[in-house]
């Protein structure tokens, strides 16, 4: 996770952020991200990405890069105004012994935010449409040896794959079906049985229901409608909600905030220094 210090909305790179009209209450934004920390440290250990000035994006450490066990492939963003992250991404994981991927430089790719390994199968679903092209599926394939399952997202609320699709503990899969194109829709029933597809409607899409994390049998969410958690409550995870408007504004909520280094299913050992 990357501290709030810096974060405001001042461009706009997706349809959430309107910097003419929104401004970030950055008391209560340091609020929010200390509540969704102190609650992430109940069931993960939290690792500090140190922010920077100007770069008020830095907070969304998801996009930041693909981590399987000591190997992360690192983001080229579209947009230029997330450019300066990655270095600053890259030297975190180089001090910690990573073997560091890169994508050719025609190629974008958001890390987490279009790239999310399943929880029950031994593949990635990634998106591609708005922020990550497909081509850099081949990439993910050839760097983690591993299935990449391409999926195009079409609704431009949702332009990247973790706004609209979590892979859950058990090989449940909690999906709004209206951001994919209709091959994308039947790969994902192609791979996930009907009674552990969870379809979110459009309204607690659009709350960022989908843009959740999921920790073993916990799900942490910015907010949920009562009929979809007890959906979930009802198939065993135990669900944690976390108001997180301020940075909502900036078109992110709780998955987006942080990136997973660790497969709970599989933990291999990391090289430290």
């Amino acid at each position: 996770m990357c501290p709030p210090d810096y974060f405001r909305v001042e461009y706009a790179i997706n349809p959430w952020m309107r910097p003419e009209t929104c401004s970030v209450d950055s008391r209560r934004a340091r609020a929010e991200w200390s509540r969704l920390r102190d609650v992430m440290e109940i069931v993960a250990e939290v690792e500090l990405l140190a922010p920077s000035a100007d770069l008020p994006d830095m907070v969304f450490t998801a996009n930041s890069g693909f981590v399987l066990g000591n190997s992360v492939l690192l983001a080229r963003y579209r947009h230029p105004e997330r450019r300066g992250e990655v270095p600053h991404v890259r030297r975190y994981f180089s001090d910690r012994g990573y073997t560091i991927h890169e994508l050719p430089a025609e190629v974008c790719f958001e890390g987490t935010g279009d790239a999310i390994l399943d929880r029950g199968g031994e593949w990635i679903w990634a998106g591609h449409g708005f922020r990550s092209d497909p081509d850099a599926h081949d990439v993910l394939a050839r760097c983690f040896q591993l299935d990449v399952v391409s999926l195009h997202l079409i609704d431009a609320r949702f332009y990247h794959l973790d706004t609209c699709l979590a892979p859950l503990t058990g090989g449940y899969l909690m999906y709004y079906p209206g951001a994919f194109d209709a091959p994308s829709l039947s790969a994902i029933e192609d791979r996930v049985p009907s009674e552990r597809r969870i379809v979110v409607d459009e309204a607690d899409a659009a709350t960022f229901a989908c843009n959740a994390v999921n920790v073993g049998k916990t799900i942490i969410a910015h907010a949920l409608s009562a009929g979809l958690r007890e959906r979930l409550l009802r198939i065993g995870f135990s669900v944690e909600v976390i108001p997180l408007d301020e940075f909502v504004k900036a078109g992110g909520a709780a998955f987006c905030m942080m990136l997973r280094l660790e497969d709970e299913r599989n933990r291999p050992a990391r090289v430290k220094r």
